[in-house]
């Protein structure tokens, strides 16, 4: 009977003060990241690094759907799982939005990012096949040739850190300043 309490109580010191209090003092010593690394243009925040926004302009690439409107205050995923109808009809309706916004795609090569939410719901990242589906319509909105855009991506991937620490991703927030800077 002594064992069962004395683990609850080790577990509870651990996970409902250790953890926590190093998270803080991370957080303390590294305090830009756990703002999410505010992005500034002309000394003003634009954007974040590690929190997903929202871009309506056919001109900017767009990042994964937010099941939390890229609310950072309520992060999370939508819970439904992938038989259940409601999540089938919203998964539906934005790929058929996503195919009248680029209607050079065609529904299989849709990556499954970008009609599917991330978990956090903010997730700033695409991989580079998410980028590089909406390249001809950010270079029509933009008056660019699609190699210009097409090179801007080349050049935002980002390869993972030491060749094993995640896939390659685009930043969507870096992408897009970085084809705002190239006014045509």
């Amino acid at each position: 009977m002594l064992r069962p309490v004395l683990l609850s109580g080790l577990l509870l010191l651990t996970f409902g003060f250790v953890f926590p209090g190093l998270l803080w003092a991370v957080g303390r010593l590294l305090p830009a990241r756990a703002a999410g690394s505010p992005v500034a243009v002309g000394g003003q925040v634009v954007g974040f690094e590690r929190i997903g926004q929202k871009f309506t302009q056919a001109r900017y690439f767009q990042g994964r759907p937010s099941a939390v409107d890229y609310n950072a205050a309520s992060t999370g995923a939508s819970n439904a799982g992938p038989s259940n109808p409601a999540l089938q009809a919203v998964i539906q309706a934005r790929l058929d939005t996503l195919l009248l916004l680029n209607p050079e795609l065609r529904r299989e090569q849709v990556p499954t990012e970008l009609v599917t939410a991330s978990a956090s719901g903010i997730d700033p990242d695409l991989s580079p096949a998410g980028a590089y589906a909406q390249v001809a319509r950010v270079a029509a909105a933009r008056l660019l040739p699609p190699a210009q855009v097409r090179a801007a991506v080349d050049a935002a991937i980002e390869e993972s850190w030491l060749g094993f620490m995640g896939p390659a991703h685009v930043s969507v927030l870096r992408l897009n300043l970085a084809l705002d800077a190239q006014r045509p």
